[in-house]
């Protein structure tokens, strides 16, 4: 047996003390027509960034190394702070990389006050074969916040022909206004992933999928022009609105067509162009 090879016996698998632990700590703030943001913590390899936009401020969060591996945890406390304006997105999509035994972690908590903009817009999240993830996402806004929120999941690697995805994903929301659950979900797959989605009734096939929820006292409002920027894009789709919230969900077998559609969708449902690092 070679010196790299991994026995059985959990001999030669990742210790616990080598696996990565980020953290991004923030608080948004209204200084004028201004945002600002007013406190930051960082840790492990995530760090948080604000380029020059015209409107609002845009955060851009950066994994330094490159993925999330198994046993590795990022952990995310985002405040948007009375009036502020605030999108928060990625520099890439993020990769999770291949597991030995303990899944990659995930947790992402939010806080919108009165009168907060906060859009929460990453790039995709893909799952290589043998990932495995658990994610976490709790909100709590108030009932005058407006919350702009979409996750893309690609399951496998297209461009290296990595077809078939084995793993698992574990997928939590919790959504409350005004301390109120309003919004709930939760995917388990576990074992032959892309199988599953292979089925008619869960996925026909598709390799990427994206859920995108507008939650504001305007947001049912909204629905007409969210089917509109939906209808020409080559995507399995649907979308609903009702108690205050616009809800949409897309499918398809190519991620490629799938974020095509997204960009589409941020810029009419954003009345701009979608953030810099979508385009």
């Amino acid at each position: 047996m070679s010196a790299n090879t991994c026995r059985s016996d959990g001999a030669g698998l990742v210790p616990p003390h080598a696996r990565a632990r980020g953290e991004i700590r923030a608080e948004f703030r209204a200084v004028g027509a201004r945002t600002e943001m007013a406190r930051v913590f960082e840790a492990g390899g995530l760090r948080l960034r604000c380029p020059n936009v015209a409107r609002g401020c845009e955060g851009v969060i950066v994994n330094t190394g490159g993925g999330v591996a198994g046993g590795d945890s990022a952990t995310f406390d985002i405040v948007a702070g009375e009036g502020s304006d605030v999108t928060m997105t990625t520099q890439s999509a993020e990769k999770i990389y291949r597991a030995q035994n303990e899944p990659a972690e995930i947790s992402v908590g939010l806080r919108l006050d009165a009168r907060a903009r906060f859009e929460w817009l990453p790039q995709e999240t893909i799952l290589f074969d043998g990932a495995r993830l658990t994610r976490r996402l709790d909100i709590d806004l108030d009932a005058s916040a407006s919350l702009t929120l979409l996750e893309a999941v690609t399951f496998g690697r297209m461009a290296m022909g990595e077809l078939r995805v084995e793993g698992s994903f574990r997928d939590r929301w919790r959504i409350r206004r005004d301390r109120r659950l309003l919004f709930a979900e939760d995917t388990n797959v576990d074992g032959d992933v892309t199988g599953l989605l292979d089925r008619p009734a869960i996925g026909r096939k598709a390799r990427a999928t994206a859920t995108f929820v507008h939650i504001a006292p305007d947001a049912e409002a909204t629905i007409d022009a969210l089917r509109a920027a939906l209808e020409p894009t080559a995507c399995e789709w649907g979308a609903s609105a009702w108690n205050g919230m616009a809800v949409a969900r897309l499918l398809s077998p190519s991620p490629e067509i799938l974020r095509t559609a997204i960009v589409h969708l941020l810029r009419a449902t954003r009345g701009r162009e979608a953030p810099r690092v979508w385009q």
